[in-house]
């Protein structure tokens, strides 16, 4: 069994914008370097909205990124994004959007029309994930992963089921592409039964808990808002919902590769943070028309 090096967890929300709520469980300024190649997590809501102003839809407005991929992943609600590399959309509830950030880009994203007109509960995570130095200035691209394509495995026992976004479970692939290896699942566990999952060894493990309570190899709880690292050997952990529960798994190859951040660029050295905002004050990152009802 792997053995769980430490937990950790966020219970101070803070806003992106004015229409995502969201609490950090992890930053690249903090434990980046143990769990390569994630860089941060902020878990978003779940959060009540009453519907906005016709003249005012609520989210972030236009910023910029460079070095690294953006995920979003949808539980309830529904967000649009627009992208400077001409990427774009709605996604909806079970829906995922993977945007490379790659050479730069700018992009907004708010709450989605219906949501905005009608109100009701936004709740997701977006995790950003670091590109290897070969690939931090690679073109930007965009990926729209409609919840229909999406593979849904069922656990035996009636456990629960794991959505595979991207990489490798028990033979099925998710349809996310990825620069360097990784699995992404989305898991949904019953109360009761617990489940043994094989990943690969010498690869970062995490576990994130959305909602619920869950024994980890029958000695650690984690709760609402907490994520569990476990260690690259050996290659099996269970889980047991004690209440029906939502995680997330991250799993990855890790790029060891020094890591220089500042704000919403992630590249190698500060040299290269630097020339990043040059780059964005010159333009060079693009730019965009504003989305509908946008400000």
């Amino acid at each position: 069994m792997k053995k769980i090096l430490f937990t950790q967890r966020a219970n101070t929300p803070h806003w992106v914008g004015d229409g995502f709520p969201a609490r950090s469980i992890f930053s690249y300024n903090d434990i980046a370097k143990d769990i390569s190649p994630f860089l941060l997590m902020d878990y978003l809501g779940p959060a009540e909205f009453p519907p906005s102003r016709s003249s005012h839809r609520l989210g972030v407005g236009e910023h910029p990124h460079r070095g690294f991929e953006t995920v979003t992943i949808i539980y309830s609600g529904e967000v649009e994004h627009k992208d400077s590399s001409g990427g774009g959309g709605v996604i909806k509830a079970g829906d995922v959007q993977w945007m490379t950030a790659g050479s730069g880009l700018v992009h907004e994203e708010f709450h989605g029309k219906e949501i905005s007109e009608k109100g009701g509960e936004l709740h997701g995570i977006q995790l950003w994930v670091n590109l290897p130095k070969e690939y931090k200035m690679t073109k930007p691209k965009y990926q729209a992963i409609e919840k229909k394509n999406i593979p849904v495995i069922q656990l035996p026992n009636g456990a629960g089921n794991v959505r595979v976004i991207a990489g490798d479970f028990n033979g099925t692939k998710g349809p996310a592409s990825t620069f360097t290896p990784i699995n992404l699942w989305d898991i949904n566990l019953k109360a009761g039964q617990p489940v043994e999952f094989k990943v690969p060894t010498d690869q970062t493990a995490v576990v994130f808990l959305a909602h619920g309570s869950v024994t980890i190899n029958e000695v650690q709880l984690i709760e609402d808002a907490e994520i569990a690292v476990l260690e690259k050997e050996n290659d099996t952990f269970t889980l047991k919902a004690n209440q029906d529960a939502k995680l997330m798994f991250l799993g990855g190859t890790t790029i060891n590769e020094p890591i220089s951040g500042y704000g919403p660029f992630v590249m190698n050295t500060s040299s290269e943070i630097a020339e990043a905002l040059k780059d964005f004050e010159r333009g060079k990152m693009g730019a965009l028309e504003k989305l509908e009802g946008s400000e």
